[in-house]
């Protein structure tokens, strides 16, 4: 195989349309156009969605539910995320450092996910009732 012979399977790529050549080619005239309106002329533009005045379907239906505006603030954190931390005192400032909670975050909680086997102190950080008793099973603590 050459490069110089690499064409596209049989059938892949057909001709450009071209239109406005007469009668015999089935595209003279109007050009696959129709009559008249303004999808006829040329630059005869209208925007997505516009349905000719009438209200567009996208402003008549109902706005429904929100997006908020601090679903960034907190992050969640696995127990396997503070078994791998090189430090034994960990707050939001550490976690941010380390990159496991991103630097815009405001309040992390740590999720039961994974297993911890070593003493850490947490300082500052949200927890669940199973991270909780995970963290002080590996005789590590919590403050506020």
């Amino acid at each position: 195989m050459r490069l110089n012979q690499i064409k596209p399977a049989a059938g892949s790529r057909s001709a450009k349309r071209r239109v406005g050549r007469g009668i015999g080619c089935g595209l003279g005239k109007t050009c696959g156009r129709g009559h008249n309106g303004q999808k006829s002329r040329s630059g005869g533009f209208h925007k997505v969605g516009f349905e000719g005045g009438q209200m567009p379907l996208q402003r008549r239906l109902p706005k429904r539910g929100f997006v908020s505006l601090t679903r960034n603030d907190s992050a969640q954190v696995r127990l396997s995320d503070l078994e791998k931390m090189p430090v034994d005192e960990i707050d939001l400032l550490a976690l941010k450092q380390a990159g496991v909670v991103p630097a815009t975050a405001l309040t992390a909680k740590v999720m039961k996910a994974g297993e911890i086997k070593r003493a850490v102190r947490l300082r500052g950080l949200l927890l669940t009732k199973g991270a909780r008793a995970a963290v002080e099973a590996a005789g590590g603590s919590v403050a506020e």
